[in-house]
């Protein structure tokens, strides 16, 4: 039976459309279950009805369309759940349609269809025997249902569903926000890494050479970049070009390539492998950013890969505006349209985190990463980019391309509106101050500008710098780096997160292996493990800060007060070298701030008692709610199961809140949720009056927040704590900020 699962299930996957597909379905499913007849009925959302698709044993010219509910199909679809039926007709549900010939069969066994908790269909099979099919049988098409469901879901998504509503909603990841209207256009023209074919060569200079023009010329190429838009982008934004040519001369990626090339590898073979090798260290790691690194490496390596094999003549220029469909998302690409012709951007691989997502959001440009289409039936097709949800429309009605234009006149006067409230402080309406903070750590030579919209910085990772070399870092290179960062907010508090590795962000130079990375050597259990690194990485920060003092430490991952004493007791004996050397240079140090994040649960109920061995605590939202709902935050079968908004996470809160109000302690927010406006406005009136975010959301919640006054803020919060379900809390929070006078902002948020 498994053998016939599998061979039906590649059968209808490999057809070359949905039509054949599901006559292959009904056709072998007969076959195996050696019935007279099967049938498959499709859900036809918009119009509420299923619809027969394709049929053996029935008459396939017969028109049969029934309601949610209706008959044994409807039955079972309303139902979810399998109805096996000796005598069909008996059923008082049982609804006859005598143009398809069905008099004559007397059993039923139906089951649904679902991918993601949706009914996408109905599988049936019939006899003219009256009898009940047997345990076997039912297993047999509940199993075959499950196994097609996903199947069925990826035709819908490559546009090829026959009765799916109009038009065709392609989804993915929000990865810059804003609306694009216009026509799509495919690149395929970039060449791929997993197309190079393993090669030798019989010219080692020869290649080593074509090895170092392909390095000069894309390092040309992304010097050309920044330079182009100097005048368009913050610092930090610029920083990811500096970054690409730092890597490309980067001497572990040099040295590897040119290894395997004096082994004989043709150079487009040791691109290939000495990339992937690099890249598959980063996708390893569970940290969002980190793990979008992975993409950054790859798109080196293909732009190494473009020069090595110079295609000749260029794509047609683009003269009207498009929404850019693409593999993956570059730099390059975005710089290849005007701003002005490139209404959006969509890709099929890549993070929200990558620094070709990065840049588009600089750059204002719409962008969803993570979506499925074919190339062939979108391209030139007018579509509705929605960069905030991450959804892509597919020749949407008239009417839905005005609402959305109605949308993109909004945001414009919107956005106008929001650049006015950076120039002053973050606060309530009625003037309780609530300090903006920034998210950093966005390239690995850590160039970040100073953001005059925000207090400071209230998270830079750490990590990049490790996580590049071939060994740890020296302390006097990380002084060197910490020193920039520090130096480029005079005055303003940066908080560094020590060394958040291990386990699933494994060093390339220290392997780590274990069942469940999420739960293992990671954070503050590596680098108590390795006091030496840590008091390095310590000492290195220390040194500094000294005549800037404006550095605050976090230790991450802190699970028990245990692990926080022997942490200050390293932090201790750190400071009192580095003091001793500075008061022999002439200078002071001033003891430094330090703060634990709030992420693993069981930190939760030590709160009290740790509140007098720190000076701050810092929400890590993202990791908290992973951790509280025992979510992976990147497994696509449960994503939609992680929610910030999830009644125990809210409550956590609360109780974190509460804590730093008893012993006075003040208490920030750097996960995601602090940048969303419904995020916000919640934190705000959870008692939370330091929030850090993303560059992007900087402006747009510090409007948010002028606009709200704390009481009401503080009301609306309580009431959400009595709500049992993340979709209840949304929609009341949209629906206060409405009231406020901000449904703009809400309108962008619900509209799909």
């Amino acid at each position: 039976m498994l053998t016939q699962l599998r061979n039906i299930v590649q059968s209808v996957a490999a057809s070359s459309d949905l039509e054949q597909a599901l006559h292959t379905l009904v056709q072998q499913t007969c076959v195996a279950m050696r019935t007279e007849c099967c049938s498959v009925y499709l859900a036809n959302a918009e119009e509420q009805r299923f619809e027969l698709m394709a049929t053996q044993g029935l008459d396939p010219s017969a028109q049969v369309s029934m309601a949610f509910g209706e008959g044994l199909v409807g039955v079972v679809g309303k139902r979810a759940e399998p109805l096996n039926l000796a005598y069909a007709r008996k059923h008082p549900a049982f609804k006859a349609f005598p143009s398809t010939g069905e008099d004559a069969f007397q059993s039923f066994l139906g089951t649904p269809i679902i991918y993601r908790k949706k009914v996408l269909g109905v599988l049936v099979v019939q006899q003219h025997q009256p009898r009940q099919f047997d345990e076997s049988e039912e297993s047999f098409l509940v199993t075959l249902a499950a196994q097609l469901a996903v199947v069925f879901a990826h035709a819908h998504a490559q546009g090829g569903w026959q009765g799916a509503p109009s038009p065709v909603l392609l989804e993915g990841m929000p990865a810059s926000p804003g609306i694009g209207i216009a026509q799509a256009w495919c690149d395929d023209s970039q060449p791929r890494l997993e197309e190079v074919a393993p090669a030798c060569h019989l010219d080692t200079q020869g290649e080593l050479d074509r090895l170092d023009a392909a390095i000069d010329d894309a390092s040309t190429e992304f010097r050309r970049l920044r330079k182009r838009f100097d005048k368009e982008l913050q610092k930090d934004a610029l920083a990811i070009f500096d970054l690409f040519v730092h890597l490309l001369n980067d001497p572990m990626l040099r040295e590897d390539m040119t290894v395997r090339i004096q082994q004989g590898d043709a150079a487009t073979w040791a691109v290939r492998q000495t990339v992937e090798a690099f890249s598959a260290r980063f996708a390893a790691m569970d940290d969002p950013y980190l793990k979008a690194r992975a993409g950054d490496v790859k798109e080196l390596g293909q732009r190494l890969l473009y020069f090595l094999i110079a295609p000749a003549g260029s794509p047609p220029p683009i003269s009207t505006p498009i929404v850019l469909l693409a593999r993956e998302l570059t730099a390059g690409m975005l710089a290849s349209i005007p701003r002005a012709l490139l209404s959006g951007v969509v890709a099929e691989e890549g993070a929200a985190n990558s620094h070709a997502a990065i840049l588009a959001r600089a750059l204002g440009i719409p962008a969803v990463m993570g979506v499925s289409f074919s190339p062939a039936k979108l391209h030139q097709k007018t579509v509705i980019l929605d960069g905030h949800k991450g959804v892509l429309m597919i020749e949407p009605a008239e009417a839905l391309i005005n609402e959305y234009q109605h949308l993109v006149q909004e945001e414009a006067s919107l956005q106008s509106t929001f650049e006015t409230a950076l120039a002053t402080p973050g606060q309530t309406q009625d003037g309780t101050r609530v300090e903006v903070h920034l998210n950093a750590g966005l390239s690995a030579d850590s160039q970040i500008a100073i953001n005059q919209g925000v207090d400071g910085v209230g998270l830079f990772r750490t990590e990049v710098p490790f996580l590049m070399q071939r060994r740890f870092p020296s302390e006097d290179e990380q002084v060197k780096q910490y020193r920039a960062i520090l130096a480029s907010y005079p005055d303003k508090p940066v908080v560094m997160r020590t060394l958040d590795i291990g386990g699933d962000k494994p060093l390339p130079y220290l392997s780590i292996e274990e069942d469940n990375p999420f739960l293992g050597w990671r954070g503050i259990r590596f680098t108590l493990d390795h006091p030496d690194i840590f008091l390095i990485q310590v000492r290195a920060m220390l040194r500094a800060s000294i005549g800037l003092n404006n550095l605050k430490l976090l230790l991450p991952m802190i699970s028990g007060r245990n692990e926080l004493l022997e942490a200050k007791a390293l932090i201790s004996r750190a400071y009192q070298e580095v003091s001793q050397e500075a008061q022999h240079a002439g200078q002071s140090l001033n003891i430094p701030l330090l703060g634990i994040m709030v992420e693993v649960p069981s930190i939760l109920y030590q709160l009290d008692s740790i509140a007098r061995d720190v000076d701050f605590l810092s929400v890590g939202t993202n990791d908290l709610t992973q951790y509280l709902l025992a979510v992976d935050r990147n497994n696509a079968r449960v994503a939609d199961i992680f929610d910030a908004l999830h009644p125990s996470v809210l409550h956590a809160l609360a109780s974190i809140a509460a804590v730093g109000t008893r012993h006075q302690l003040p208490v920030s927010v750097c996960g995601e949720l602090a940048g969303d406006p419904v995020g916000a406005s919640l934190l705000v009136g959870l008692g939370y009056h330091q929030l850090s975010m993303n560059t992007r959301n900087v402006a747009k919640i510090k409007y948010l927040l002028s606009r709200l006054p704390h009481e009401r803020l503080v009301m609306q919060a309580n009431q959400m704590l009595a709500l049992d379900h993340p979709d209840e809390i949304r929609a009341a929070t949209e629906a206060f900020l409405a009231a406020q006078g901000l449904e703009a902002l809400v309108k962008i948020g619900q509209l799909r």
